[in-house]
């Protein structure tokens, strides 16, 4: 799911100002010989706004991260095709009656540390870690099995080959085995021993302050220098198993360098003066950007509209904690009244956010289903903008204007609510402003509060004191993938969150007969095998989502992203971008 991490924030600078400024002053360098410039090692430069929230795999809710280039599972997705590939199992079988895989793994596997990857971290990852109710991880809810929510068996066969067993038909079975492995030579003496509030040690276990070196991963690259706020440099893994078609050791590159900057104006900053290799383009640099292609020696790529979604979301949970309610009343009566929801969807101009914000560069988004999924449903409606419906709406449910035109409930309460995201995020900032201006038009008064996104996170997940926010979340072209944002049991309900474990309990939470629907209608899709009728499941998704609107869709940019011309096998894809098989990109000699 894409959370981004951003840190203290400079002023902004407007793009009209920006342009003028830089354009005597940018001087396009040589980006071969600004490599050379370190240990002579072949590199490629990238930059991510925010420092990580941890090195533990499990444990990690946000994206990007370092995962991508430190571990693999079993499987893996080709983004290009949807087609599921061998990683650290070379083969598999799948039983007549489609309820056990029995996979094989490659010989000779390695951790980054040289100990032989076997059978026995494979099902000491998914036993131990995956499925033990006292970690908690964001892929348990995607391994639940049918109606009776079990987890699958998983076993060892013999010295290479490991057993997946199901006690129902599950779509997204085999999918299921591109989890991450885990070393468990390392990790189980952390799930056996406990912290003094008799807690798994493995909760708080390779941290951001855990020492490169401890790092042990088995997937193309391995961390060896992190520095806060500046940067985090990845090495090859001398242990990886990959070789290209003539035996050569991959990955070709010899490491990655990920730049920490603070916003997405520095990021553009050091794209255009060479010192990065790629960037994402947001749609307020990519005329700019379109404009020095050629002497930036660069190529803008355009995967259509991404897989991630971008939504408003209010805090629908009623319940209490240690006495006090999480949301305050008046608010919270507010917020669960569907008319209240259907008229700020209605509210909010897209079509101008898709003029003035990703200009012209993006489409409405309608579905909790990503636009490029098979199972997406491009005849849900959506909430197009109708500020006069908004207000009929409004007053249907009981909500009157004063002499000033605000917006007051029954009671005579003012109609004001906090909208946080996460700073720095100058698109989310902006949607967040846009918003805040169009809620005015219809009386309701916005406190719009970027703030640190690790303080968000905690919000949404932990404390839940929250109002209202506008976040964004990764997609795929399985469905499945969102059942933990979907069930009202799931680890990122984030709309009625029920307690992380450890955390204190909640009172009167009340889960709507809705909700409960789409969470079973989820349950049954991943166990209808035929694909026409998984569509029409949740095709049913869909439509409940969008009548009872728990979350506000708004708009989906394309995926655009520029990369330096010196990055040869270039694949690109807006569900794996420009890196999906960074272990075979080469860069041009000089």
């Amino acid at each position: 799911m894409l959370l981004r991490v951003i840190r203290r924030q400079k002023k902004r600078i407007k793009s009209g100002i920006l342009t003028i400024i830089l354009a005597g002053a940018i001087v396009f360098i040589n980006s071969c010989n600004w490599r050379e410039n370190i240990n002579n090692k072949p590199r490629i430069v990238q930059a991510i706004l925010s420092d990580p929230k941890t090195f533990n795999v499990a444990l990690s809710q946000e994206s990007p991260n370092i995962f991508g280039l430190t571990y693999e599972g079993l499987v893996k997705e080709n983004p290009l095709t949807g087609e599921i590939l061998p990683a650290l199992a070379e083969s598999w079988t799948i039983s007549d009656d489609k309820l056990s895989i029995t996979f094989t793994l490659r010989k000779g596997l390695k951790w980054s540390d040289g100990h032989p990857l076997t059978v026995d971290d494979v099902v000491f990852t998914y036993n131990d870690v995956y499925l033990n109710p006292e970690i908690p991880t964001n892929v348990r809810d995607s391994l639940r099995i049918g109606k009776s929510r079990s987890f699958p068996k998983v076993e060892k066969i013999s010295e290479n080959q490991v057993k997946f067993t199901i006690s129902e038909p599950f779509a997204p079975f085999l999918q299921s085995a591109a989890l991450a492995i885990l070393p468990k030579h390392i990790v189980e003496e952390k799930i056996r021993k406990r912290d003094r509030d008799g807690k798994p040690l493995f909760l708080s276990f390779w941290g951001v302050d855990t020492p490169p070196e401890e790092l042990v991963v088995n997937g193309p690259y391995k961390l060896k220098e992190y520095i806060t706020s500046q940067r985090i440099v990845f090495t090859r893994n001398p242990y990886y198993w990959e070789k290209d078609e003539e035996g050569n050791q991959l990955p070709y590159i010899e490491e990655i360098v990920w730049e920490i900057v603070e916003s997405t104006d520095t990021a553009l900053l050091q794209f255009r003066s060479g010192s990065l290799d790629s960037i994402a383009v947001s749609p307020d640099y990519f005329s700019l950007l379109k404009r020095e292609e050629k002497r930036g020696d660069f190529t803008i790529y355009n995967g259509g509209p991404a897989y991630g979604l971008t939504f408003m979301a209010f805090n629908l949970n009623r319940g209490y904690r240690d006495g006090k309610p999480l949301v305050e009343p008046k608010k919270s009566k507010w917020f669960n009244n569907v008319n209240f929801r259907r008229a700020v969807a209605y509210a909010i101009n897209r079509d101008r956010m898709i003029n003035n914000i990703y200009r012209g560069l993006g489409e409405k988004q309608n579905s909790p289903i990503s636009m490029q999924s098979p199972y997406y449903d491009p005849t849900i409606k959506g909430y197009d903008y109708n500020p006069e419906l908004a207000k009929k709406l409004l007053l249907a449910e009981g909500f009157k204007y004063d002499e000033n035109g605000r917006l007051l409930d029954a009671d005579n309460n003012p109609v004001r609510f906090t909208l946080l995201t996460n700073a720095g995020n100058k698109i989310r900032e902006a949607l967040g402003a846009q918003i805040k201006q169009d809620l005015e038009k219809i009386g309701i008064q916005v406190d719009f509060t970027p703030i640190a996104f690790n303080v968000l996170v905690d919000k949404l997940t932990n404390t839940l004191d929250w109002e209202a926010h506008i976040i964004g979340f990764t997609g795929g072209n399985e469905p499945n993938d969102g059942i933990n944002l979907w069930s009202p049991d799931g680890n990122l309900h984030l709309f009625n969150q029920k307690p992380q474990p450890g955390r204190k309990p909640i009172e009167g939470r009340v889960v709507a007969e809705w909700e409960r629907k789409i969470g079973e209608l989820y349950v049954q899709a991943a166990s209808e095998l035929d694909f026409e009728k998984r569509k029409e499941i949740y095709r049913e998704t869909q439509r409940l989502a969008s009548e009872y609107l728990p979350l506000i869709y708004l708009v989906n940019p394309y995926s655009l992203a520029a990369v330096r011309n010196r990055i040869q096998g270039i694949q690109y894809s807006a569900l794996g971008g420009a890196f999906w098989n960074i272990e075979r990109l080469k860069l041009q000699e000089f």
